[in-house]
């Protein structure tokens, strides 16, 4: 029905318009790993803020995701992954999880802060982030597939 490219272009806008509008309406920067650390780890009494909008972003991605997941599916004619048929033990799902935590760490943001947010701030430091971990995904793609 639509072309493959349609559900990435709108799911891109509206995660492109979700950044915007936590930027111009709490002024803060949409990085999933930031959000999710200053959620469960943050006891900074000195933002004037608090941690409650985080809970609230989090909750709209999972919610968000369960409420349009099958309106989205059949719209767009796509299926869901089958993790389990995908052969991936769950131990390598783990340290697999924990490898893209402490990326997040050491790269001070992840993928949502460096390649939607700091990108469209024209960041050095995000620039070269996302050319890293986009180089590392498609050597891994290769090596891997």
């Amino acid at each position: 029905m639509f072309s493959s490219f349609v559900p990435a272009l709108f799911g891109g806008f509206l995660i492109g318009l979700g950044a915007i509008l936590l930027m111009v309406l709490n002024g803060r920067i949409a990085g999933i790993s930031g959000i999710l650390s200053a959620a469960l780890w943050s006891r900074e009494p000195s933002d004037t803020k608090g941690i409650a909008w985080q809970w609230y972003f989090l909750g709209g991605l999972l919610i968000s995701g369960l409420l349009m997941g099958a309106p989205l599916q059949a719209i767009f004619d796509v299926q869901p992954i089958d993790i389990a048929a995908l052969s991936i033990s769950m131990p390598m799902l783990l340290v697999s999880g924990l490898l893209v935590g402490l990326g997040c760490t050491i790269g001070s943001g992840c993928t949502s802060g460096h390649g939607i947010c700091g990108i469209g701030r024209l960041s050095p430091r995000s620039v070269v982030a996302t050319l890293v971990f986009m180089f590392v995904g498609v050597i891994t793609a290769i090596v891997f597939h």
